[in-house]
């Protein structure tokens, strides 16, 4: 199975310093031929950082998929009710998307449009990335793992010398955990050393 003709809700949350990557991403299933809509949290809605202004990150978007971002819990409730994607890609998904999404916390146009999705029995696919998924939001994503239609890009420690408890997924490993969901499949194995770049 490819990812030609699919219908991807891409949601990306602010771990800013992943956004290069997930352009890369993003790019590679336009490329595929898959149909990517893009969704922001408030952060990448409105933080300006180092790595980037928010009005950047929008531009970037909007060139690579040709739409602009739902951006608001309003333009992402439709999501469920008319069945708008295939699938759902949160990349980068923070500790703080983590926590609520495994404590059915709806406060954010990302989270909005995960929840919609999870209605209609679709797959999620999350790419996490934090500095806390060791430390306090490992119960958190104990709990991702074991969830209904729920799958995890393979991850791992990115710095275990300086940052023992930070997880990052290996983002180019989007493609095939979208195609292993859309066959109801747990790309393995989800623990994979993450070397740093």
């Amino acid at each position: 199975m490819s990812v030609k003709g699919l219908r991807v809700g891409f949601a990306i949350t602010g771990s800013h310093c992943t956004l290069n990557e997930i352009m890369v991403e993003v790019k590679k299933l336009v490329d595929g031929g898959a149909e990517v809509f893009p969704i922001i949290s408030g952060a990448v809605k409105t933080m300006d950082t180092r790595f980037g202004t928010a009005e950047h990150w929008k531009q970037r978007l909007e060139e690579l998929t040709g739409r602009s971002p739902m951006s608001s819990i309003v333009d992402a409730e439709p999501v469920g009710p008319q069945k708008l994607f295939d699938v759902i890609v949160v990349a980068p998904c923070t500790g703080n998307t983590i926590a609520k999404f495994a404590n059915a916390i709806t406060d954010t146009p990302v989270l909005m449009a995960c929840k919609a999705h999870l209605r209609n029995s679709r797959p999620v696919v999350l790419a996490v990335s934090t500095n806390d998924g060791l430390g306090l939001n490992a119960k958190n994503i104990g709990v991702l793992l074991t969830a209904k239609n729920v799958y995890m890009v393979p991850f791992g420690q990115d710095s275990p010398e300086s940052k023992a408890n930070s997880l990052v997924a290996h983002m180019d490993l989007i493609i095939d955990t979208i195609v292993a969901a859309m066959e109801g499949k747990q790309l393995q194995p989800v623990l994979r050393e993450h070397m740093p770049k």
